[in-house]
């Protein structure tokens, strides 16, 4: 009865299983393996970060969330001054764009 009220309040719906394999299946199916930036590893990236910042530097690693490591990072002052900020882990949410200095060989 308690699924029932809980159907009719539009919290549930009433002809789902709980706990059922399929579901677990679909659920599985939908997550993504994350971004695929094999080829821009050890190349020099141009980032654009929220804020109006910009850090360029050699990308040495990335996970599923985008978070990323540049090694030999330079970052872009508002003045035109740039800073050398070394190794830096770069949080993804914070990254709008990136591009890339050198040239990508794609096979």
């Amino acid at each position: 009865k308690r699924l029932l009220s809980l159907a009719s309040q539009g919290f549930i719906s009433p002809h789902r299983r709980l706990h059922s394999p399929s579901t677990t299946q679909i659920m599985s199916s939908k997550h993504q393996k994350g971004p695929d930036l094999k080829r821009f590893m050890d190349k020099k990236l141009k980032l654009s970060l929220n804020g109006n910042r910009r850090v360029t530097g050699q990308l040495r690693g990335y996970d599923a969330f985008l978070n990323v490591v540049l090694e030999d990072a330079v970052t872009e002052t508002t003045g035109g001054a740039t800073e050398n900020i070394g190794t830096i882990v770069i949080r993804g949410n914070s990254i709008i764009q990136f591009e890339s200095v050198d040239r990508i060989y794609t096979s």
